[in-house]
């Protein structure tokens, strides 16, 4: 078998992976011990977020003519590959905050919802809070006003009770 024949299909698996992935994050991971590196992968499986090393070259040929090409120039060492297919931010926050703790870990460059992020764009999409986070946030600002009409309400009954 030709080594060609033998990288189509990690190409190809890249690819799948690309397809349909709401955000990437490249990583040099260079320095990380092995306890760091399982302490980060343990917690991007548990967001959903595929994170793989593969050979620089196979990643190029697997970007070529996707939204994905602009991370091309930043491949270049050791690099990791992190994808989330759901939450577009979930790759960039969690390699941040995990970058804050181990200082070997360096963000490369990102794609976010189909727009090219350089390490500080990546950094700045990483504060964003999650899609349920600010959901939650929404349902609270709207509770809020409701909760507070109901109390006002309530202490106008209770007052009218006791004068009768």
């Amino acid at each position: 078998m030709a080594k060609v024949e033998l990288k189509a299909p990690i190409v190809d698996e890249i690819a799948g992976y690309l397809n349909g992935a709401q955000g990437v994050v490249l990583v040099d991971y260079r320095g990380l011990t092995v306890e760091q590196d399982t302490q980060l992968r343990k917690q991007l499986r548990e967001a959903g977020v595929v994170y793989k090393v593969y050979k620089n070259t196979l990643v190029k040929r697997a970007i070529e003519g996707t939204e994905f090409a602009p991370m091309a120039e930043k491949l270049e060492g050791p690099t990791a590959i992190a994808i989330s297919a759901t939450d577009a931010t979930a790759p960039a926050r969690i390699l941040s905050n995990f970058a804050k703790t181990a200082d070997a870990l360096e963000l490369k460059c990102g794609v976010v919802e189909g727009t090219y992020y350089d390490e500080a764009g990546i950094k700045a999409i990483a504060s964003i809070p999650s899609r349920e986070e600010l959901l939650s946030k929404l349902l609270g600002s709207i509770q809020s006003p409701i909760t507070n009409f109901a109390r006002v309400i309530k202490q106008i009954a209770e007052k009218n009770e006791e004068v009768a």
